[in-house]
């Protein structure tokens, strides 16, 4: 069957993949193509970070961890890095909701803690170099026999006009695609510093002045971050930049030396729940597979899989 998917983010081109891979003929219609596109700005590293509902969030993000942890073994190419970290906070906590998707999940030691903080999780999460990852996707689905256009889509009947069946991975376009106006912009601002000053990544969510997490990659490392509602703003913001780089300092080892290398703003799709589910209007479907948060990657092979099933129910 042939399929047309709106959306060549890491969404789009998850999904296209596993249909391709599933006997169907796919093309990818995205207005923005890497390196442009909201996911190229993503930290990235395996999380289910504001993204609903627990129970379906949690089959999504188990099946995508088993997924990345084998291409991190069986393609370098990927980008993906696997990297041993730890959750801190400055109160008790019970193990999250999330922790049987991840392998070796077991409370941090008093010795994995930074100063001040007193208790963790400890865990290894699939940490994806985005500028190496999408273009791994993007040729494996041209390898499939998979295509990609670069065009604008305003409304769902442009793509239906080339095929009844469509995949809307649009994640914010899709206040304007199919006037979703549950959908809200998450603006994160982060810093790519060289050279990493760490080998394992670092969460604290509860920082009173912000959140601020450590992500090292193998070149460089990704310091984070701010999560702000309903701001759509893409301008840098140099007082935000200085606030990462003093709520990070902590986390760090004492006198690590770093130079801003890149000051990154992204918008995250945010939304109640996301929206995976199929939808039918005569002759024409369109499954929708959008409004992941800050869980996009977290989430991705799980829900491309579950659109494929849908497909499958409505392609016969």
């Amino acid at each position: 069957m042939f399929i047309v998917i709106l959306g060549g983010g890491v969404s789009g081109l998850s999904c296209a993949i596993r249909l391709q891979e599933a006997g169907h003929t796919v093309e990818v219609w995205a207005r923005e193509l890497s390196p442009h596109t909201t996911s190229d700005v993503a930290a990235a590293v395996w999380y289910p970070y504001r993204a609903w509902p627990q129970e379906r969030i949690s089959a999504w993000a188990k099946r995508t961890y088993t997924v990345l942890a084998s291409l991190a073994q069986e393609r370098p190419e990927a980008g993906i890095l696997m990297v041993p970290g730890v959750e801190v906070f400055r109160r008790h906590v019970e193990d999250p909701w999330w922790r049987d998707s991840v392998p070796d999940f077991r409370r941090a030691r008093a010795d994995e803690l930074p100063p001040g903080l007193l208790e963790g999780y400890h865990f290894t999460a699939p940490v994806i170099e985005m500028p190496r990852y999408l273009p791994f996707l993007m040729a494996r689905l041209r390898e499939l026999g998979g295509h990609i256009i670069q065009r604008e889509v305003r409304s769902l009947d442009e793509a239906w006009a080339s095929a009844s069946l469509v995949v809307n991975c649009t994640g914010l376009g899709a206040r304007d695609v199919v006037g979703d106006e549950t959908l809200f912009p998450v603006r994160g601002e982060v810093l790519r510093v060289s050279p990493p000053p760490t080998d394992r990544f670092i969460f604290d969510d509860e920082c009173e002045s912000g959140m601020a997490y450590v992500i090292p990659r193998s070149r460089d490392c990704i310091l984070g971050g701010t999560a702000e509602e309903g701001n759509a703003s893409l301008v840098p913001d140099a007082l935000k930049a200085q606030a990462i780089l003093e709520r990070n300092a902590p986390l760090l080892p004492e006198g690590a030396k770093l130079d801003v290398l890149e000051h990154k703003v992204g918008l995250r799709p945010g939304r109640p729940t996301v929206r995976l589910e199929v939808e039918v209007l005569g002759e024409r479907v369109v499954v929708h597979d959008y409004g992941h948060g800050g869980a996009g990657v977290t989430l991705s092979w799980g829900c491309a899989e579950e659109v494929v099933q849908l497909v499958a129910t409505h392609s016969r």
